[in-house]
């Protein structure tokens, strides 16, 4: 059965895309620890990070690379956090964080809640923001 970030590639659940490629996609966690919080995937589903082959996973990090770059850009921020925890979805995927503090990445903090309008500006503002 496909993982739910398949189903959001394939259009079937919409997300907030920040950017997309012919074998990567980028769009805004609904359940954000930050303003800007993005996840990163492979369009191929594959569960383990460790298990993509070799152009697949440097193809990743330099998608990753691009969309960190246009997050700064776009939201005031010391830095941008990534972590990999691989155990919340059966698909790998990268976590990109605007952070001013290292306690900004703790998974336990209370999540965001932002309106739909607010998602849909940071996307635009993130988008807007990508070397192309």
């Amino acid at each position: 059965m496909a993982s739910i970030f398949t189903k959001i590639v394939n259009g079937e659940i919409p997300s907030y895309r920040i950017a997309e490629d012919d074998n990567y996609y980028a769009f805004l966690d609904i359940n954000p620890l930050k303003a800007g919080h993005t996840l990163v995937i492979p369009k191929l589903e594959v569960d383990y990070i460790f298990d993509l082959d070799e152009e697949e996973y440097t193809g990743l990090f330099k998608f990753a690379k691009k969309v960190s770059l246009a997050i700064k850009k776009a939201i005031p921020c010391n830095r941008i956090g990534m972590t990999v925890i691989g155990l919340e979805v059966p698909h790998t995927h990268i976590h990109l964080i605007p952070i001013d503090d290292i306690g900004d990445m703790n998974f336990s903090n209370i999540k965001l809640q932002l309106t739909n309008d607010e998602m849909n500006d940071l996307a635009l503002r993130i988008s807007k923001n990508l070397d192309k």
